[in-house]
């Protein structure tokens, strides 16, 4: 799943303007001007469209933990260089507070289910033998999930 897509995703579910999109980088301690983050969100086939590298999500992805939680004490993060689905599926389910039946309750809404014991092999760390790859599909469906509950 394209990067620039997650993007567009959360802001269309959270009804983010430019200037809340910027907000949200500002709380990750990173500038962006309106440009960057209207090419950011254009097609494809658009001529000015930019990718969003995974560093720029992810900076963007804690900034949205920032917003919705606080900011944490001490140094922040760093934003790491590069994002699997698996990252960035933890870092939504910390920014929004979810927890397990959150998540699995968002699944089902959209006719996908999955039991606790699959969804918790997504927020493993990678060496744990239960770990699992988040698909894009499973992603693309937990977004849509989200969509449906934020904004019906």
């Amino acid at each position: 799943m394209l990067n620039n897509d997650i993007l567009r995703r959360l802001r269309y579910t959270f009804d983010f303007s430019d200037s809340e999109m910027m907000g949200i980088f500002a709380a990750a301690e990173h500038e962006v001007s309106r440009e960057q983050i209207s090419d950011w969100l254009k097609r494809e086939e658009e001529p000015a469209f930019k990718k969003c590298t995974d560093r720029e999500l992810a900076i963007f992805l804690n900034g949205l933990i920032n917003v919705k939680r606080g900011k944490r004490e001490g140094p922040q993060p760093e934003p790491e260089s590069r994002l699997t689905n698996n990252m960035i599926f933890m870092k939504l389910r910390i920014a929004l507070n979810y927890k397990a039946e959150d998540i699995l309750e968002i699944m089902e809404s959209v006719d996908f289910r999955m039991s606790q014991h699959e969804l918790s092999a997504f927020f493993r760390k990678p060496d744990n033998k239960h770990y699992r790859e988040c698909k894009d599909q499973i992603l693309r469906n937990f977004l849509l999930g989200m969509q449906y509950k934020i904004r019906p």
